[in-house]
């Protein structure tokens, strides 16, 4: 992949990349001069680290006082006057917060909000991402301030025009991002209105994910030239084959494991294009340690170290070293909590030590390791259907530094054919460097649609089609005097196809009413059908499988009024509004319009996108 090109702006221009994820989070950016070639940088320096050179990450875990202040945030709240000074006065310590923002419609049976920790008293999830994103923010600009040579000039040079690229799981739809937007202004990243709403940019972790891997992986000198991650193991493929391949990436964090499958194509110039539908699962690595949670006070129940706290402490010590250890389930392992003089030979506890099973240990990361698998085969299935074979993997992410996970994902059957690569430095800022190159030199031209989308319709009543017959008595009068049918379903744009950044989608509606008052507005439901009929037809026949995306919203009162009587058969008289509805759905986020004949000549006029909390 050739490097970056010279930056062709015309002035200097800061982008900020923030990956705020359910246990640690980063900040990356860039400062774009004109002429130069852009360099990636990470924020590695924090309050209260405990490396004297700095870390690219810290916890995504803040303190709140009980009139629900911000008292500490990340690496701070570890400190122990921090920890003694919150018991005296009963702080709030809040972590996986995030999960608290997850997409409703996920597969999370393994988890309820009891499972994590409550929010403060008057406070939501947006107004908690807020208040951690204005501490990124704060973090970073003291970095840039101090790091760079003329640094406070050159922030004010730079402040009033930031590019923000803010991510956030493959599973989150609109609401999530409406949230995430949300929560910007009130960290005030940007001030509130549409004029500065462009400087916020949303991008998936798995696209951003991908782009680190073009960078640090296939650009590579060994692979530049060959077939993506060249392996003994793989035939020697034809000129054909290698021109077009399929890879996946797979994003395992802290809370989601996001899977995103690309075509590539090697010459030039390259080109990625989404070939299966994303994948999100709630099996981050927060997950393996819910479940040694459990084990835990289960194992314990009836030990004198069963209590509460005991256990408490154990799982922290668990998720810090135990898990992050843990390579062979052959092998026992312990949790070090007390000193020599804690026994229990009965429960295992010998010297302060609690000794595991080391298949009991691998149970914990048995389910994420199966959703992992089963997302992964059904991206491979809908690639396949396009021609694209998968033959290479990239594992990126907090959770693929385990080395007991990336083992055994190479071991199972799924991966069987499969190179899976786990890059050997970095993997942990792949998401936030990644949404930086997106930003600077975005690959994906086009994404596919993860969903069936359309909208339930009235439908004209055909006495020839059987399927209306059975609905026969459901028929209604229109004001236009024909029967209609309710619960119809219109598909716009079906589940699997494949969608450029700027092809557009319409669906054509008109509107009856006996006055034209009535049809001053248009606010339509665009509805997602997720289940699994490739045509579905009626709402009514899978309810549960219809959710309500979002509704799109225009002022249609100009044209209302140019609008003329028309007459039903029996001379009444009523008003019909005729509008297109344009939908691009190949951008990170959904963008309307409204569209309609005037004369011969189509007019267009914005149309905005509401989401329901």
């Amino acid at each position: 992949m050739p490097s970056l090109q010279p930056y062709h702006g015309l002035s200097r221009k800061l982008v900020l990349a923030f990956d705020v994820g359910t246990t640690y989070s980063g900040v990356s950016y860039c400062i774009l001069d004109p002429g130069e070639v852009p360099k990636i940088l990470g924020v590695s320096r924090y309050p209260a680290q405990e490396h004297v050179g700095g870390d690219n990450k810290i916890p995504s875990i803040l303190y709140y006082d009980r009139q629900g202040v911000v008292r500490a945030v990340g690496a701070e709240v570890l400190q122990q006057h921090i920890i003694d000074q919150a018991e005296e006065e009963n702080w709030v310590k809040l972590e996986w917060w995030k999960l608290h923002l997850r997409a409703k419609h996920l597969a999370s049976s393994h988890i309820k909000d009891d499972d994590i920790p409550p929010l403060p008293k008057g406070k939501s999830a947006v107004e908690v991402l807020a208040d951690f994103m204005k501490y990124l923010f704060i973090c970073a600009r003291n970095y840039i301030v101090e790091s760079h040579a003329s640094g406070p000039s050159m922030w004010r040079s730079m402040e009033n025009n930031i590019q923000f690229i803010l991510t956030h799981p493959n599973g989150w739809e609109g609401l999530q991002q409406q949230q995430i937007r949300r929560a910007a202004e009130i960290a005030e990243l940007v001030p509130s209105g549409d004029d500065h709403a462009s400087r916020i940019h949303l991008l998936t972790e798995g696209e951003a994910s991908l782009h680190f891997c073009v960078t640090h992986v296939l650009a590579s000198d060994s692979l530049s030239s060959t077939p993506i991650v060249a392996s003994e193991d793989f035939q020697e493929e034809t000129a054909e084959e290698s021109d077009h391949q399929g890879i996946i990436i797979i994003d395992a964090g802290g809370g989601t494991v996001d899977l995103s499958a690309y075509s590539v194509k090697l010459s030039a110039p390259r080109e990625f294009k989404e070939i299966a539908p994303a994948e999100c699962r709630l099996q981050g690595s927060v997950f393996v340690t819910q479940r040694a949670h459990m084990f835990l006070r289960a194992k314990l129940a009836n030990s004198r170290y069963g209590t509460p706290d005991m256990v408490e402490q154990m799982k922290e010590l668990f998720d810090k070293t135990t898990k992050l250890r843990f390579r062979d389930a052959n092998d026992p392992q312990y949790i070090k909590f007390g000193t020599v003089r804690d026994k229990d030979p009965q429960y295992d506890i010998r010297s302060g030590q609690l000794k595991l099973v080391g298949e009991d240990v691998a149970t914990f990361f048995e389910p994420s390791v199966e959703a992992i698998a089963d997302a992964f085969q059904k991206q491979q299935q809908a690639a396949r259907k396009l021609t694209f074979q998968i033959k290479h993997a990239f594992l990126v992410g907090g959770y693929a530094a385990s080395d007991f996970l990336y083992r055994r994902l190479q071991q199972h059957s799924a991966f069987a054919d499969v190179h899976l690569c786990r890059p050997s430095s970095h993997v942990n800022k792949a998401v936030a460097d990644g949404a930086v190159l997106s930003y600077i030199d975005p690959l994906v031209t086009s994404r596919t649609a993860r969903y069936t989308y359309g909208v339930e319709c009235l439908t004209p009543y055909v006495l020839a089609f059987p399927t209306h017959q059975e609905r026969h008595c459901t028929r209604v009068l229109a004001p236009s005097g024909g029967f209609m049918l309710p619960n119809a379903f219109s598909s716009i744009l079906k589940r699997g196809v494949q969608v450029s950044e700027q092809q557009e989608f319409r669906e054509s509606f008109y509107k009856d009413q006996t006055s034209f008052s009535g049809l001053t507005k248009v606010k339509v439901p665009i509805l997602a059908y997720r289940g699994d009929l490739l045509d579905p037809q009626w709402v009514d026949e899978e309810r549960a499988h219809f959710t309500t995306l979002c509704r799109v919203v225009a002022d249609t009162s100009a044209i209302a009024r140019s609008l003329r009587a028309q007459h039903t058969t029996n001379g009444e008289s009523f008003y019909r509004l005729e509008v297109d509805v344009v939908l691009l759905f190949g951008l990170s986020e959904f963008k309307a319009q409204i569209s309609w004949n005037d004369k011969g000549v189509e007019k267009r006029s914005p149309a905005s996108i509401m989401y329901d909390d």
